[in-house]
């Protein structure tokens, strides 16, 4: 077995693809993604035209507000601005991650992924229950926080904002230690 780890970008340009995926992503994909989310940041931030964050988490309780009748609660009128605003954004971002793998063809309907069955089972009740939890704790800490990655990271990291750089240190650290504490090292 070869203990050497794989290049993030092989000579020819194309990054591995990941784990049962069948497209390599190219350097220049990877660019045009990145200018694309720093263009949809400027336009998005600008005050003359959306004048809003990048953010997705106040749109969670904002669903929840409308699906529960609490519209004339406090709580509800202080988020109703950014929250609608941010569901619409979380539906356009469903929405094109949904139009991309479909578009190249990579679209799969999956209950339990492979890296899951191989680490902890087959066991779908036990993968639904663990995402579950897992996303019940990711939206309550971007709730305490005062907001997401999204927001914390991509429209505060882009202002260099010392609270948005730091948040993406910690998040980095958190999810690498989380993942070997949860699946393991493997090499």
């Amino acid at each position: 077995m070869n203990s050497k780890p794989r290049p993030i970008v092989t000579p020819g340009g194309q990054a591995p693809a990941p784990s049962g995926s069948p497209v390599p992503l190219s350097r220049r994909q990877w660019l045009l993604a990145g200018v694309a989310i720093g263009l949809l940041n400027v336009l998005i931030t600008n005050v003359h035209l959306a004048d809003r964050p990048i953010g997705a988490s106040t749109g969670y309780p904002y669903l929840a507000g409308l699906v529960a009748g609490l519209e004339g609660a406090e709580y509800f009128r202080q988020i109703a601005t950014a929250g609608s605003w941010e569901l619409l954004f979380l539906a356009g971002g469903f929405c094109g991650a949904l139009a991309g793998a479909l578009a190249s063809r990579t679209f799969r309907l999956r209950g339990v992924p492979a890296l899951w069955a191989r680490r902890r089972g087959p066991g779908l009740v036990r993968r639904l229950l663990w995402a579950f939890v897992g996303g019940f704790l990711l939206i309550l800490g971007a709730r305490l926080a005062g907001g997401c990655t999204s927001g914390h990271i991509l429209s505060g990291g882009m202002e260099l904002a010392a609270s948005g750089l730091l948040f993406a240190l910690v998040v980095v650290a958190c999810f690498v230690a989380a993942s070997r504490a949860f699946y393991g090292v493997s090499r």
